[in-house]
């Protein structure tokens, strides 16, 4: 394998890492000290700066003002994200781009990728389904109508929902087909109702009830809705990967300070060893995040699909970001949990991440049927 990155990827991650320098984790309050919200908005100042540095279009192609990256870039960018908690709609918004891009009319894409990539408009995606445990499509029912389409159904925990102007909804057709929905947060018909996330964001469920939108509004390419999935799974990883790498440099920072006996606490074999071995985590999630988003990216053929290697990087990042999180505060002691300290903020955020993943026990289940429905092969 080999993981080294282009010139265009790495002055990507070098343009975020400027931008992301700018930005204190504890720049709102303490989720752990805060009984409702912690902020109504998302960063808006941080927004704006990632428009003026051409982050919002890393996927868009240049014919609409773009950078024309692919997955393995905007993982990048979201890993450095990660390490900062930005609090900012940069997934989901870019992750609606490229499926606009790749399966919306010419007119739409022409239309919204440049209003995206300067910031002006603000989409999120929906992957929770009803429960947050059923496939998101089943969640919606999206029934074809007289000029256009009727939605109905409910979304829960879906991100950035007060502060974003458009929502794509994964939804499915009376004869079971998975489509895509650009759906407006004020269409009629629509309602939101707050949801506090581990983050102390807030999120929403969406109610929909004959919500009528345009036959261009829907998308309905097959695979389409995987599509999302992967690229929304392969980010969260991507968070979940910058945000861990920056919990274990905050542990080796504080073992190396802090003495017992006379010694530094990184000196004692008990704590060397703890640290190495989230170390190993880490690289193990880097490793099948750019893995995945590289197929996702390419299309490349495998042995397994696509999906047995976003499952791979869901069963790593899902347990990986929980055992480092849980080790720094153990290495931390009493101080991990000060909230005048970060790492109680980091703590909440990887806990959303892996609650966003789902159990490492189901990815292992579903890798395990994807590759029960591959033929076995003849040795000769």
């Amino acid at each position: 394998m080999d993981f080294t990155f282009t010139e265009e990827q790495q002055a990507a991650t070098e343009a975020a890492k400027a931008v992301f320098a700018q930005v204190a984790p504890d720049g709102v309050p303490s989720p752990a000290l805060t009984a409702g919200a912690v902020a109504d908005d998302f960063d808006r100042d941080l927004w704006r700066t990632l428009a003026q540095a051409d982050l919002l279009s890393l996927l868009t192609a240049p014919e609409y003002g773009g950078a024309g990256l692919d997955p393995i870039a905007l993982c990048l960018v979201l890993r450095e994200a990660g390490r900062v908690l930005a609090r900012v709609p940069l997934l989901e918004c870019a992750a609606a781009s490229r499926l606009l891009q790749h399966h919306a009319p010419e007119a739409v894409r022409a239309e919204l990728l440049p209003r995206i990539g300067r910031g002006e408009l603000v989409i999120t995606a929906a992957s929770g389904g009803r429960t947050g445990h059923d496939a998101a499509e089943l969640a919606v029912t999206a029934r074809p109508d007289t000029d256009g389409w009727l939605l109905d159904g409910v979304q829960t925990a879906v991100p950035w929902a007060y502060g974003a102007d458009l929502a794509l909804l994964p939804a499915h057709t009376p004869d079971g087909r998975a489509v895509l929905a650009l759906t407006p947060l004020t269409a009629p018909g629509l309602t939101r109702h707050e949801q506090i996330s581990t983050t102390g964001e807030r999120h929403a469920e969406l109610r929909l009830t004959s919500v009528r939108l345009t036959g261009t509004d829907v998308l309905t390419a097959t695979g389409a809705a995987e599509e999302l999935r992967q690229l929304l799974t392969c980010g969260i990883c991507a968070l979940a990967l910058g945000l861990g790498e920056a919990v274990l440099a905050m542990t080796a920072d504080y073992t190396g300070k802090r003495e017992q006996f006379g010694f530094p606490l990184a000196t004692f074999q008990a704590v060397a060893v703890q640290a190495a071995d989230r170390f190993i985590d880490l690289r193990a999630m880097a490793a099948t995040l750019w893995q995945a988003a590289w197929r996702i990216g390419t299309g490349a053929t495998g042995a397994l699909p696509p999906a047995g290697d976003v499952a791979v990087a869901k069963i790593w990042a899902s347990d990986g970001i929980r055992r480092t999180v849980q080790t720094a505060q153990h290495l931390h002691g009493g101080f991990g949990a000060d909230t005048d300290y970060p790492l109680h903020r980091y703590h909440a955020w990887a806990k959303q991440l892996e609650l966003s993943l789902g159990p490492a026990a189901a990815h292992e289940e579903a890798l395990g049927d994807l590759l029960a429905e591959q033929p076995l092969r003849e040795e000769g």
